[in-house]
C-alpha cells in the first residue's frame, strides 16, 4: 500500500530532514519506526528538505509498505513509537504514482522573528529573537517585493552547494506583523540550500539600514553568496506545508 503522512517536528536535535551518514536526522527515525511497524525496510520521500535546527508544521512524506494498515491506526502506531519531538498529524493512502517531493507543486514555508529586549519563553528557541534596533518595516515589505518574482539566487545560497542554474521563481513573499512578532511567508516550487534563512538575512540588513535597495537589488541579477548578508538562524525557519 501507498502512504503520505503530514509530519510536524522540532529540528534541534536533529541533523535535519535527510538521512546521513554519521548524524541523526528526522527521515531516519522515521524510517526506523516504520521497518518496526512494517516488518521490513520502509524508505519514505520528504516534500522539502530542512537543515539542521529548523522546524516543521507540515512536511509530507510518501512511501510504500507491504501489508495494509488503515491510516488512522498507522498514525497512532507510529505516534507511539516515534519520540515527543516528532508528530504524524494525518495518515492516508495515495495512488501508486503519487511522490510527496515529485508531485508537489509548492513549497511554503514560515520564518518567525520577535523584536525586543525580552522574548515570551514559550517562543524562545523557535523563533529568531533580535534584541537590537527594530526593522524599519516600510523598507522589509519592499524588500519582500523586489525578491518575489524570478531571480538569479546565486547569492543567497550556501557556498559550495549552488546548482548550474540558480535561477528559481518566487511566487509568494510577504511579511505581517503581529505586535513584536514578524513573520515572513515565502512559497515557491524549489529552493535553493539555506535559500529562506539568506533571504531573511538580506531582508534584516535593509530593514536595519546596514545596505540599501539597490544592494539587494543588486544581489538578485547573480552576485556571489559572500557579498550577501548573513544566513538567520535556523530556528525562526519552518516547513509550513507543501502543496498538491
Amino acid at each position: 500500500m501507498r502512504y503520505a503522512v503530514r509530519i510536524s517536528y522540532i529540528g534541534k536535535n536533529y541533523s535535519g530532514w535527510q538521512v546521513q551518514p554519521d548524524a541523526l536526522s528526522i527521515q531516519e527515525v522515521i524510517e526506523g519506526v516504520l521497518a518496526r511497524i512494517a516488518g521490513h525496510p520502509v524508505r519514505i520521500t520528504g516534500a522539502g528538505r530542512t537543515d539542521k535546527g529548523v522546524n516543521s508544521w507540515g512536511q509530507v512524506a510518501s512511501f510504500s509498505m507491504g501489508k495494509s494498515i488503515e491510516p488512522g491506526k498507522l498514525r497512532m502506531a507510529m505516534n507511539f513509537y516515534l519520540p515527543d519531538d516528532i508528530r504524524i498529524m494525518r495518515a492516508s493512502y495515495v495512488p501508486d504514482d503519487f511522490d510527496a517531493r515529485r508531485s508537489a507543486i509548492s513549497r511554503e514555508y514560515k520564518y518567525f522573528v520577535w523584536h525586543g529586549w525580552v522574548c515570551p519563553p514559550f517562543l524562545n528557541g523557535f523563533v529568531w529573537w533580535r534584541k537590537g534596533k527594530p526593522w524599519n518595516m516600510d523598507i522589509a515589505r519592499e524588500a519582500c517585493r523586489l525578491i518575489q518574482g524570478r531571480h538569479n539566487f546565486k547569492a543567497f545560497c550556501k557556498t559550495g552547494e549552488c546548482p548550474d542554474d540558480p535561477f528559481r521563481t518566487i511566487d509568494t513573499l510577504r511579511i505581517r506583523n503581529r505586535g513584536n512578532l514578524s513573520i515572513i511567508t515565502v512559497r515557491a516550487r524549489s529552493f535553493l540550500t539555506n535559500m529562506v534563512r539568506i533571504i531573511v538575512g538580506n531582508i534584516n540588513a535593509v530593514s536595519l539600514g546596514r545596505n540599501n535597495l539597490a544592494w539587494l537589488e543588486g544581489l538578485l541579477s547573480g552576485r556571489e553568496r559572500d557579498e550577501s548578508a548573513m544566513t538567520a538562524p535556523a530556528c525562526g525557519l519552518w516547513f509550513w506545508r507543501a502543496t498538491y
